[in-house]
């Protein structure tokens, strides 16, 4: 069956008209507002509402990965990234502590952005959470009215909310630990909660997504690209599973979404070749993973690989998502310099007299601004197999425009005794020619972050290409098959059966076409390989935190050696380098977090890059807990407002119990 998003929104659109009535309500997860200013009774008392709701909880996917209300210089997403061991805050000109996380984060501060914000949003993430599991809710508590609703269908919306509760709930659990759990929609408001423990909520969506796998349709049944299909509910189980400590479980849900699901990797060419923003500054020799990464190519039914895409293109969206600026480095700064003191390279409209088409990085790259800045991990020891650095692998390879070096790149400065030769980092005498190393010099997954500016495209005096941002196409993977094979090695390896997971990860670089492949693997290949394979499509934090408790589940070592107790490999605080969560023992290897004195700039007008282990969670926010007046929230070990003898519901059946005495 051919599948479609030509028309998915413009069916919809009476039903998100009534969805528009969403944005009037309070973010307070406390309220527990159905969602509608009519009467819930009424307005939930038919199929056309329940798809509403849950057409509203589709499109709030994409939410996460870039949000409509920024200023167009970060993303949501980029927060999971700079706490990982993939990136870093790289706007260096915004406070000189902007990354000072170890001392700046905490319960009352001000994360809970939703505009024109340029650093964090721990917030963001709590709010949009929240408000997911509302919507999710309102399907729940209210499909009971809906008449003549046969019994597959009424399951079909039902697993399908219960797979937006339970993205929402396994992210939020990962980021800010201890919860409150809501299951329903109250007539009045609640504000007596109690926090609910990580592992009882896990739990409650594991039983969830068991029946979401049963109840939801195949994908080939819903016709349309971004509706949850039975697959994506499968992958979320997996996710579960593992997050459970039920390894055997999720293998086997792993093995059913490989081998009997109608998933393939795809291997060869496919869809439209978009040769690129300008093909004589940066030539694009076609490969699968180039058009595996095109927007276009990901909702078309030709591409096997997509389980869940996040629609976000052309005349069906207005979000916009400047990727390149803030994904790219800024090669076009002035802290970045010829070895006579020139400027590196300058931008011009193509009506300029200075204009050269093999110097349009502009067009080419997109006009970065290193908002979010990849490590020197994710540009060079990530790519380490078999202590080779795998240039030839597709996804690192500069040859055929996947990857950009920035020695790749050339001066434009005809005045310049180095006009057209390539970018240097230091001078001969040893001096720093990037003055802005954080900001100015990484190298980059091109085939990752570039779209076209089509805006600016269609005006001959634009300078300032910045990636896909007024009507581009940018639809987004939520789950990929690749990403099932890396989830079907987790789980192998923590059964002990690391040569199996070897072949699960060779799998994924076989694909890749990848010169070096692993004959058996640690977590850290595994860790890895997700950050070649899924860059900007993972929640890296939220998937290191998981692995992190995974890993005490099962008892086995890191590659360090490390092993983890779950009594304690989330509540541990300090900056030294002993001891805390897996996750904390990769910002220690892998990242400049803690690694300068205090005072010592590492940048331009930059002192601080910091982590503390207790950032393993994110404060509970204080705005959260203020409203909750008749009861009592459990705030994060390690941040002020933290008491272990507060009340926390062992079990999500006692938290559900309570819901309901207000």
């Amino acid at each position: 069956m051919k599948i479609s998003i030509k028309n998915k929104y413009k069916k919809l659109l009476p039903l998100l008209a009534l969805t528009a009535l969403f944005s009037a309500c309070s973010k307070d997860f406390l309220e527990q507002d159905p969602l509608s200013f009519y009467e819930p009774e009424t307005t939930f008392s038919t199929e056309s509402g329940l798809q509403a709701t849950l057409a509203q909880c589709d499109k709030q996917l994409r939410n996460y990965y870039v949000h409509f209300g920024f200023s167009g210089v970060s993303v949501p997403m980029g927060t999971e990234y700079i706490f990982s061991d993939m990136a870093q805050y790289g706007k260096t000109d915004t406070s000189p502590t902007i990354a000072d996380y170890a001392n700046t984060i905490v319960p009352t501060g001000d994360f809970r952005r939703d505009a024109g914000g340029e650093s964090i949003y721990l917030g963001f993430f709590w709010d949009e959470g929240y408000s997911g599991i509302k919507s999710a809710n309102t399907v729940l508590t209210y499909i009971g009215n809906v008449k003549g609703l046969s019994e597959e269908v009424k399951n079909k919306y039902i697993g399908q909310a219960y797979f937006h509760r339970a993205f929402r709930y396994l992210h939020l659990v990962y980021q800010f630990g201890d919860i409150p759990l809501i299951t329903k929609v109250l007539s009045v408001p609640k504000q007596n909660y109690s926090s609910t423990k990580k592992e009882a909520i896990i739990e409650m969506i594991t039983a969830d997504m068991e029946k979401a796998v049963e109840w939801v349709p195949e994908q080939s049944k819903l016709g349309y690209v971004g509706m949850i299909s039975k697959g994506a509910c499968r992958q979320l189980l997996i996710k579960c599973y593992l997050a459970s400590g039920r390894f055997a479980d999720a293998e086997a849900q792993a093995n059913i979404l490989i081998n009997q699901s109608g998933y393939a990797l795809m291997q060869n060419n496919f869809g439209i070749f978009d040769p690129g923003g300008n093909p004589t500054a940066w030539p694009i020799t076609r490969n699968v993973v180039w058009d595996l990464h095109r927007p276009e190519n990901k909702v078309i039914a030709a591409n096997t690989e997509a389980i869940l895409v996040a629609p976000n293109g052309g005349a069906q969206s207005f979000l916009a998502f400047a990727s390149m600026r803030i994904y790219g480095p800024n090669w076009n700064d002035a802290n970045l310099v010829t070895p006579d003191g020139k400027k590196a390279a300058e931008r011009y409209p193509l009506n300029n007299a200075k204009y050269e088409a093999r110097f349009d990085y502009q067009r080419a790259l997109g006009r970065g601004i290193g908002t979010i800045s990849g490590s020197y991990y994710s540009q060079t020891p990530m790519w380490v197999v078999n202590n080779v650095e795998d240039k030839i692998d597709l996804r690192h390879n500069s040859t055929v425009g996947n990857w950009v070096n920035m020695e790749d790149l050339k001066y434009n400065d005809k005045t310049s005794a180095f006009y057209n030769t390539n970018f240097r980092m230091k001078a001969a005498n040893g001096s720093l020619l990037a003055k802005d190393s954080i900001r100015d010099w990484f190298d980059f997954p091109h085939y990752k972050i570039f779209y076209h500016d089509v805006v600016a495209e269609g005006n001959p005096a634009a300078n300032d290409f910045q990636g896909a941002t007024a009507g581009a196409s940018a639809h987004m993977y939520i789950y990929r098959l690749a990403e099932t094979y890396l989830l079907r090695a987790e789980a192998r390896f923590y059964q002990g059966n690391v040569s199996g997971a070897a072949q699960d990860v060779n799998v994924v670089r076989a694909r890749a076409k990848a010169s070096q492949m692993y004959s058996t693997v640690t977590i850290g290949d595994i860790c890895a390989e997700r950050g070649r394979e899924l860059y900007t499509e993972e929640w890296r934090n939220v998937e290191l935190k998981r692995i992190s408790h995974c890993l005490a589940l099962s008892g086995k070592p890191d590659e360090w050696g490390h092993t983890y107790s779950v009594n304690n490999w989330d509540k541990q605080s300090g900056k030294d380098a002993a001891g805390g969560s897996y996750w904390w023992q990769r910002i220690v290897h892998y990242t400049l977090y803690n690694k300068y004195p205090s005072g010592i700039s590492i940048a331009p007008g930059v002192k601080f890059y910091s982590m503390d282990k207790r950032n393993n969670y994110w404060p509970i926010p204080n705005y959260a807990i203020t409203a909750n007046i008749k009861g009592q929230l459990s705030q994060n070990f390690g941040y002020d407002g933290y008491n272990e003898s507060v009340k926390i519901w062992d079990k999500w059946q006692d938290a559900v119990e309570d819901e309901s005495k207000i």
